[in-house]
């Protein structure tokens, strides 16, 4: 669909045919007040051009839209956008100039019509002017290529475009069109995740539960029993102990998986896909990964986010789930917020006793922390990751900047051992193989014998 343009259709008139009528208005009556014929000569062919040039009056402003090639854009990926200009009037157009804002995150290289591409990289950008003519029902594309820089939801617009006719004495009005958001969907980092989950609550799957049933994983030998299949019978033990064995195997269960995105706070400058990460970089190529992973695998998974908006995916699995987890995640933003929203987003409805719940944040903000200590006391298998980038910049020497500084990095610390101390693991994230020594001590946790017989 087009986009929505704003103008009003009409052409105004040029400096240069306000010179033309003044010009020739003065030598005319110059040359009657001073009774010469020769002014009357020399005025003629301006009033001649003039007219000449009006005898086919434009109508139609320029017609304006922004497109842009369909698909699955990625960080670092090739970008091919266009702004369409076409002239859908009978008159052709001397000049038009068309001019567009690009995101600064989307970095446009080369841009031109007509294929006849120029280097903006270094003269100043897409938003600079570009000029071209238009003939009768033609339509000519301002090609734009380059590199989606960052995930988002980025613009390319607003475009405007503005067309002179008549030898340049009239100029039509301004053109704009509404920006076409560009979706750049997160660069999932390669994660992997071997280790059984804490509690495999589904009924198929591809994760070892700790549960005896139907499955790949030998959980050893047993005696024959009401209901056990034939052919797990174990003949070789059967033989040697005279009396019938069969083959005990661990079930295959699915899981469900819950990524909850602390946005309370942001640290950090983002450098693009190229660049230094900031919190949010982390945390939303994290949530994708992971995300990734366990779908991959057949999993549930559901998203939450820790903050005033309390946004939440209900868990599903396929790839239709895998695509709205992307989406979702384009509209990940951190906002602070002096009232504590852990009422808003948790209860016993939305997180599952089963459910393996793995934590983004930075752990900048205390809340932060008593929710990971409220969700391990509440019996929850949680595992934090620390999303705060290693490459933090402290502040400048400036008065007691740096001791305030390595303050609050002991307090942050201290803070970790606390909540380790409560069984709530904290882990850097650093892509591939990040979860496994600590899913493989939950599961560990999840399987032994509880106190007491709770």
């Amino acid at each position: 669909m087009p986009d929505r343009q704003e103008a009003t259709v009409g052409w105004s008139p040029t400096w240069a045919l306000g010179r033309a009528v003044l010009l020739t208005g003065l030598l005319l009556i110059a040359a009657v007040l001073l009774g010469r014929v020769d002014l009357v000569v020399l005025a003629t062919p301006f009033a001649l051009g003039t007219a000449y040039a009006l005898r086919r009056r434009p109508v139609a402003a320029p017609e304006l839209e922004i497109t842009a090639a369909d698909g699955q854009l990625v960080e670092g990926g090739e970008l091919a956008g266009a702004v369409a200009v076409g002239n859908p009037d009978v008159v052709s157009y001397d000049v038009v100039v068309v001019r567009t804002r690009i995101s600064p995150w989307l970095r446009v290289r080369r841009a031109g019509f007509g294929g006849l591409g120029l280097d903006v990289s270094r003269s100043g950008g897409a938003d600079r002017p570009f000029v071209t003519t238009l003939t009768t029902g033609t339509a000519v594309d301002l090609e734009l290529s380059g590199t989606a820089l960052r995930w988002g939801r980025h613009p390319i617009g607003p475009a405007g475009a503005r067309a002179a006719a008549a030898d340049g004495l009239l100029v039509s009005r301004a053109v704009l069109t509404d920006p076409l958001r560009m979706r750049v969907y997160p660069k999932t980092e390669p994660f992997e995740a071997v280790e059984a989950m804490p509690r495999a609550a589904g009924l198929v799957g591809a994760h070892r539960s700790r549960r005896p049933g139907e499955g790949g994983e030998l959980a050893g030998v047993r005696v024959f029993g009401p209901g056990d299949r034939l052919r797990r019978i174990d003949w070789r033990v059967s033989l040697r102990t005279r009396q019938l064995h069969v083959a005990s195997t661990l079930s295959d269960r699915d899981a469900e998986v819950v990524v909850l995105l602390d946005v309370l706070a942001e640290a950090g400058r983002s450098g693009g896909v190229d660049g230094a990460a900031s919190v949010l970089d982390t945390t939303v190529r994290a949530a994708a990964a992971i995300a990734e992973h366990y779908l991959h695998r057949g999993d549930r998974v559901a998203l939450l986010e820790y903050g005033p908006a309390a946004r939440r995916l209900r868990p599903a699995t396929g790839r239709r789930q895998y695509l709205t987890v992307l989406e979702w995640l384009l509209d990940v933003h951190a906002e602070s917020s002096p009232h504590e929203p852990y009422d808003q987003v948790f209860g016993p409805q939305v997180l599952s006793a089963d459910a393996l719940v793995v934590v983004l944040t930075p752990l900048l903000d205390e809340r932060s922390a008593q929710m990971l200590a409220r969700l391990a006391r509440g019996g929850r298998f949680v595992v934090a990751v620390d999303t705060l980038p290693t490459d933090l910049a402290p502040p400048g020497d400036r008065g007691w900047a740096p001791v305030a500084y390595r303050l609050w990095r002991l307090d942050r610390d201290t803070m970790i051992a606390q909540l380790r101390e409560h069984g709530v693991p904290v882990v850097g994230w650093a892509g591939a193989g990040s979860l496994d020594q600590v899913l493989r001590d939950v599961a560990r946790l999840a399987t032994a014998p509880r106190v007491g017989g709770r």
